[in-house]
């Protein structure tokens, strides 16, 4: 049973994001759930986040479809991030004139399947 969970406007840039993402990319769930626990990397609660939705959402569809999914069968099959719209803010620069700020954002996506 397949499920995905998409956390969108982040407050990070994608590339730092993807750093993170990479590792838990086709990895059983438990084992993503440990390395983003003990990982150092500020980008690793939003995406552990993101998995805990996509690993609900896999529950809560097997429910309503009255099967049983258990969570040591699935894996990460897909993880990926977009990017997404840039904050634009300004900060004073020489002469009071203005410098622009470019603050990224990001959108996470993970979708998790059971093992066939």
């Amino acid at each position: 049973m397949q499920a995905r969970a998409i956390s969108r406007y982040i407050r990070q840039s994608p590339q730092k994001m993807r750093l993170v993402i990479d590792e838990i990319r086709g990895k059983n769930v438990n084992d993503a759930y440990a390395i983003l626990q003990f990982s150092k990397k500020r980008a690793a609660t939003a995406i552990d986040k993101t998995l805990r939705s996509a690993v609900a959402n896999a529950r809560d569809q097997a429910d309503q479809a009255g099967e049983v999914v258990d969570v040591d069968e699935l894996y990460v099959k897909e993880a990926y991030v977009d990017e997404g719209p840039y904050y634009k803010r300004w900060r004073a620069a020489a002469m009071g004139r203005p410098a622009p700020i470019r603050r990224p954002t990001a959108h996470v996506t993970v979708v998790v399947d059971t093992k066939e």
